[in-house]
C-alpha cells in the first residue's frame, strides 16, 4: 500500500514542535533529563524497547531496539541537546516556542538535530502501521553532542552488544540541496577545543597603571598571534605534517559534489567572496581537507555600554582546531603547549575542553553505494557526496572503534545551508520535510533485501 506521505510529514512536524519546546542546552545543563524522558516516551510509543544509558554523571543517552521482518540491523544516531541561544536579542521569535512563518519553522534545534529525529520517528511510526518494520532498527539518541559527546565513547564501550549493527546512519546531511540533489557525508574532521587563560594581577586596576603593570589582555593577544600568522596558517611546528591529503577518489567526489549552496552560504555570511577568492571544488577541498585554528571567543575587561578605563587582571580565549585524517588531538595539544613555551608564553594556561578524532567511511564501501543508489532513485538526481565534512561529529570514531560499523550522513535531515545552525533564528524549510521522509521510507524498505 502506498504510504500517505503528507500525513507522515504532518506527523514529523508535530513531533518536531514537541521536541523543540524543550530547552535542552547541554552547555548550560538545561532540561536534559526532561528531554531524555520525552525522547524515550516517543521511541516507546513507536514500538521500541527502550532504556537510558549513562556513563559517570553525564546526560543520559536514550536507547531503543525494535525487530523487523529482516535480520538486517540499522543503527540510528541522533542527539537531543542543542546549542545555547545567545544572543537572545537577535531572535525574531522565542527560541523554544516553535514558530511558523514564510514556509519555515523557527526554533532552536529544528535543523540541529531534532528535525531529523522527528522525520525518522514519523517514518517508523508509518511503517509500523503499514505492515511493520522491514528491518531491525537500533537507536541511540545522546544529550551531549553539542559539548563534544563527552561520555559517548564510554557509553558505546559498555554497550557494544546491544549496539551492534550492519550499517549506521549518523546525523544527516541535506535531504535536498538547492539544485535538487541529495547530500551524503562520509566523514567529518576531528577537533581539539581548548581554553587559554592569563592571570597577571590580583585585581582589576585603573588603566593609568598600564605603563607600570602588566596587561593580561595584551599578553593573551600576543600569545594568540603566535599561534596563527597573517596568512591564516597555523604556526605550531609540525601542525600540518601528519595531515592526509585527499585521495584521487575523494577529489573526484568533491569535484562532482553540488556547488549550488555556495551562493547561499556566501549570502548567509554576508560575503562578496570567500578567502583567497575560492570557489567551486577548490573551496570545498580546502574546507574539508585543511585543518583550522580558530578563535571562538575572548573574554577580558569591560564590554558594557560606554567605556570603563580598566586594566584587566585576567584574560581568556577559547579556540578550536579542526583536524583532518592523520592528525590526533592529543598530539596537537602537546605541540601547542610546546610552541607556547618556546615562544615565551609558558605562563599561559592551556585547558583542553573537547577532543575528537577525524573519521570517514570509504566511498567504495557497499553500504555507501547502496544508500547512494536509494537516494538517487528517490530524487531522480545524482547524489552530492562529501567524503569529509568541515564540521566535527565526535561519535563516528567511537562507533568505528568499538563496533566496526560502516556509516554515513544520509539525506534524511530537513536542513539546508541557510538554516542557521548554532545561530539565532535557526530554522528548517517545511518543504524539505517531504524529501527527507521519502528517502527514509525508501531506504528502510530497501535494506530489507540486503
Amino acid at each position: 500500500m502506498e504510504p500517505d506521505y503528507a500525513r507522515i510529514e504532518e506527523d514529523a512536524v508535530r513531533i518536531l514542535d514537541l521536541l523543540c519546546r524543550q530547552p535542552s542546552v547541554s552547555a548550560e545543563g538545561r532540561a536534559l533529563d526532561e528531554t531524555a524522558e520525552l525522547v524515550e516516551e516517543l521511541l516507546a510509543g513507536a514500538g521500541f524497547e527502550t532504556k537510558q544509558l549513562r556513563a559517570d554523571d553525564g546526560a543520559a543517552a536514550v536507547y531503543g531496539d525494535q525487530p523487523g521482518a529482516s535480520e538486517y540491523t540499522l543503527l540510528l544516531y541522533n542527539h537531543y541537546d542543542v546549542q545555547p541561544v545567545d544572543p537572545i536579542e537577535l531572535w525574531d521569535s522565542p527560541p523554544f516556542e516553535p514558530t511558523q512563518r514564510d514556509g519555515k519553522l523557527y526554533a532552536r534545534g529544528t535543523c540541529d538535530n531534532k528535525g531529523e529525529l522527528a522525520v525518522r520517528l514519523a517514518v517508523i511510526r508509518a511503517l509500523r502501521e503499514n505492515g511493520g518494520l522491514p528491518i531491525r532498527v537500533r537507536w541511540i539518541v545522546e544529550g551531549e553532542e553539542e559539548i563534544g559527546s563527552t561520555n559517548f565513547d564510554e557509553i558505546v564501550r559498555r554497550n557494544t552488544e546491544i549496539l551492534r549493527a550492519d550499517g549506521s546512519l549518523w546525523e544527516g546531511g541535506s535531504a535536498r540541496l538547492s539544485d535538487g540533489r541529495p547530500e551524503l557525508g562520509l566523514g567529518f574532521k576531528g577537533a581539539l577545543g581548548i581554553r587559554l587563560d592569563v592571570k597577571l594581577l590580583a585585581t582589576d586596576a585603573h588603566s593609568s597603571l598600564a605603563v607600570v603593570a602588566p596587561s593580561a589582555a595584551w599578553r593573551l593577544v600576543e600569545a594568540l598571534s603566535s599561534i596563527r600568522g597573517p596568512d591564516g596558517r597555523c604556526r605550531i611546528p609540525g601542525f600540518y605534517e601528519a595531515a592526509r591529503a585527499p585521495t584521487d577518489a575523494e577529489k573526484r567526489a568533491l569535484a562532482e559534489a553540488s556547488s549550488a549552496e555556495e551562493g547561499e552560504l556566501r549570502e548567509l555570511l554576508g560575503l562578496d567572496e570567500f578567502v583567497d577568492g575560492l570557489t567551486g571544488p577548490a573551496l570545498w577541498e580546502r574546507a574539508a581537507y585543511t585543518p583550522t585554528s580558530n578563535i571562538a571567543g575572548i573574554a577580558t575587561g569591560y564590554s558594557g555600554p560606554g567605556i570603563k578605563t580598566v586594566l584587566p587582571k585576567e584574560a581568556s580565549a577559547w579556540m578550536d582546531f579542526r583536524l583532518v585524517p592523520g592528525q590526533h588531538p592529543d598530539e596537537i595539544l602537546t605541540a601547542l603547549r610546546a610552541h607556547l613555551g618556546r615562544e615565551g608564553f609558558g605562563d599561559v594556561e592551556v585547558t583542553p575542553l573537547v577532543s575528537a578524532l577525524p573519521a570517514t567511511t570509504p566511498i567504495e564501501h557497499p553500504f555507501v553505494q547502496r544508500v547512494v543508489r536509494v537516494a538517487e532513485a528517490v530524487t531522480g538526481a545524482r547524489a552530492s557526496i562529501f567524503p569529509l565534512g568541515p564540521a566535527t561529529l565526535p561519535i563516528i570514531a567511537s562507533l568505528q572503534r568499538h563496533l566496526g560499523v560502516p556509516g554515513l550522513s544520509a539525506p534524511d535531515n530537513p536542513t539546508y545551508s541557510g538554516s542557521g545552525a548554532h545561530a539565532p533564528n535557526e530554522h528548517i524549510r517545511l518543504e524539505d520535510v517531504g524529501p527527507a521522509v521519502r528517502f527514509t521510507y525508501a531506504l528502510l524498505q530497501d535494506l530489507a533485501a540486503a
